[in-house]
């Protein structure tokens, strides 16, 4: 079911956004006196779901759902339409048109995203407020990498300001370091001295290739009870993957198993377990279950749900920073893990993955109790306020993504692009309309910087050209457009497969 609404959301926030994106073409052309012959949502490769002339233009719906398309007279477009621009210039056609009204019509799309991410943005402040933290109320301080102790940095202190300036957050301490720029970090340690830490100029790039870039720096919290078990790495047999959920073997509820037990583990069992929201069962040969005792440490250990990790070989954990820090500390060994069950204390012997995990889930319907609640406080914004609230952090989301684009070409970043799937993800797994417009504000700028490209095939593509024209004097030749237009076609083509291809790719191997 989580699947569906994902999708559910991903195709309503798409089509609002394509459909809009077509508009700006639609509507300077229009204003032009260009003619529009097609005005479609989705492609429609050899026939549509739904069209119906109108005037001069047919709209209707593709079945393709990968974009959409207004297809203008006299233009080199991926329709391909050779014969038309084998006749001679029409008076409506967009080649007859001066280059800075087709320049208009190209870049319309792009700007309506643009303002459309900042609009919503705007929208969403003023009705829901945004929620902040104030870095001096932190009194357990923040969860930090245990990559930043090598600076001088760890879990418990406080970075209260970047370059100078006073930081909401700890997600905005990561972005100032990331993609800001930020090298001067004001540290409140735990002893409550105060220091200034210069961090190296590529620090952005170790912190990628060492952790994605994703929690850095963020709110500690406490340490939950156990709510389900996972599998912890990759099962080679296509049923399981990393992240599926164990609930019952033979029926059984987990805790009322003795998985230990040296018959039980020699024979084959039923397994039923969850995978993307889906239930199922399977069966497996002794074989396969004994890899899944290897994939699922804490299974194979004995934890039960409802138990709570207070001990890492003797260490006391408290946090869940604490308890992360202390598994990779001891990831490919094997670990003794002190749970509370009940009123007494258990200790279990299993081995901790290269991930430093060890197969325990937590329900993420719920919310992490934080160590400083105190600190997060909302703000509310009135319709004036909100504009420019809203301006701002659409200025800053396009930045951001423009700024990280860097890390692409690095080979940590080329395995993390995503397609659909990833697109997908981004929104919640129940209908929450908060999140669903931020997520579609975010979508709209990132199709606003995606646009405006200098890819042939895209708007940046046909905007160069013009450009072109507009300094030189002279249209580039039809060929030439031809030819960028297929190139550009084949671009698109290769990163939208090797993008779904990732998510695929992570989908069953993690």
């Amino acid at each position: 079911m989580e699947f569906w609404i994902k999708a559910a959301q991903l195709l309503l926030s798409l089509s609002i956004l394509v459909v809009l994106h077509e508009f700006g073409h639609y509507i300077p052309a229009r204003i032009f006196k260009t003619r529009v012959e097609k005005f479609y949502l989705f492609f429609n490769y050899k026939f549509s779901l739904f069209k119906k002339k109108i005037g001069e233009t047919e709209w209707g719906i593709g079945w393709i759902p990968l974009g959409g398309y207004v297809k203008i007279s006299g233009m080199i477009d991926e329709s391909m339409d050779k014969e038309q621009m084998k006749q001679p210039p029409k008076p409506w056609e967009f080649r007859s048109k001066p280059a800075w009204q087709r320049l208009i019509i190209m870049t319309g799309g792009v700007i309506v995203n643009l303002i459309l991410g900042m609009l919503i943005y705007v929208c969403i402040l003023f009705a829901w407020g945004q929620d902040k933290v104030d870095v001096n109320k932190l009194d357990h301080g923040m969860a930090v990498h245990p990559y930043m102790q090598k600076f001088g940095i760890e879990s418990g202190d406080n970075v209260i300001a970047v370059d100078g300036e006073k930081v909401y957050g700890p997600q905005e301490v990561t972005k100032q370091i990331m993609v800001r720029g930020g090298r001067k970090l004001k540290v409140k340690h735990q002893d409550g001295s105060v220091e200034t830490i210069k961090l190296p100029e590529n620090i952005d790039y170790e912190i990628f290739k060492k952790t994605g870039g994703a929690g850095v720096f963020s709110l500690r919290g406490y340490i939950w009870s156990i709510d389900n078990l996972n599998v912890a790495q990759p099962v080679y047999n296509q049923k399981f993957s990393a992240g599926s959920v164990i609930k019952k073997i033979d029926g059984k509820e987990i805790n009322n198993l003795d998985v230990k037990d040296p018959e039980f583990r020699k024979k084959g069992h039923k397994v039923t377990f969850i995978k993307d929201g889906e239930t199922s069962t399977v069966s497996l040969n002794a074989k396969e279950f004994e890899l899944l005792l290897w994939a699922a440490p804490a299974l194979s250990a004995g934890v039960h749900t409802g138990d709570k990790v207070v001990a890492v070989n003797g260490e006391e954990v408290t946090f869940y920073d604490e308890m992360q820090v202390a598994l990779l500390d001891n990831k490919k060994k094997y670990t003794t893990i002190t749970v509370k069950r009940g009123g007494e204390l258990v200790d279990l012997k299993t081995r901790v993955t290269s991930g430093g995990t060890f197969g325990i889930g937590r329900n993420e319907k719920k919310k992490m109790k934080m160590a400083d609640k105190d600190a997060i406080y909302h703000e509310d914004f009135s319709f004036g306020s909100s504009i420019g609230a809203g301006i701002s952090q659409g200025y800053w989301t396009l930045h951001d993504y423009v700024a990280q684009m860097k890390f692409i070409f690095t080979e940590k970043g080329a395995s993390s692009l995503g397609g659909f799937g990833a697109i997908g993800n981004l929104f919640a797994p129940t209908w929450d309309w908060q999140v669903f417009w931020e997520r579609t504000a975010l979508i709209s700028i990132i199709l606003a910087f995606m646009n405006i490209l200098p890819i042939p095939a895209l708007d940046g593509g046909h905007v160069v050209f013009l450009l072109y024209e507009m300094v030189t004097g002279r249209e580039a030749p039809e060929k030439v457009l031809e030819i960028a237009q297929y190139i550009g076609i084949i671009i698109i083509l290769g990163l939208v497969l090797y993008a779904n291809g990732n998510d695929i790719f992570r989908y069953f191997f993690n």
